[in-house]
């Protein structure tokens, strides 16, 4: 638990204005101001890498589609395989 050793009120603050947002139009909102397009959009590629090894893909598919480097879809794997389940426990809440 890599973010447990921070344990500070700041990212708790972060993670709390997260769970206030009600819809995806508010999360466009918050997202913006927040990250950069470059931010955002590492963050959804991971989240689709880790879909896509969950459905069995491979790395040369992950990487054709997603345009994922290999390195990205490892740091993944590993967080699937060794991880908080953090991926999973968020995909199946998405019914994916």
């Amino acid at each position: 638990m890599q973010l447990k050793k921070l344990d500070d009120k700041a990212i708790d603050q972060l993670f709390e204005a997260v769970l206030t947002l009600k819809t995806v139009e508010e999360c466009y909102i918050f997202f913006d101001d927040l990250c950069t397009v470059n931010e955002i959009q590492s963050l959804s590629q991971r989240l689709e890498v880790a879909r896509m090894l969950g459905k069995g893909c491979t790395y040369n598919q992950i990487e054709a589609e997603t345009g994922a480097s290999t390195a990205t879809i490892s740091r993944v794997k590993r967080c699937l395989n060794y991880g908080n389940d953090g991926y999973k426990l968020a995909l199946e809440r998405l019914g994916r």
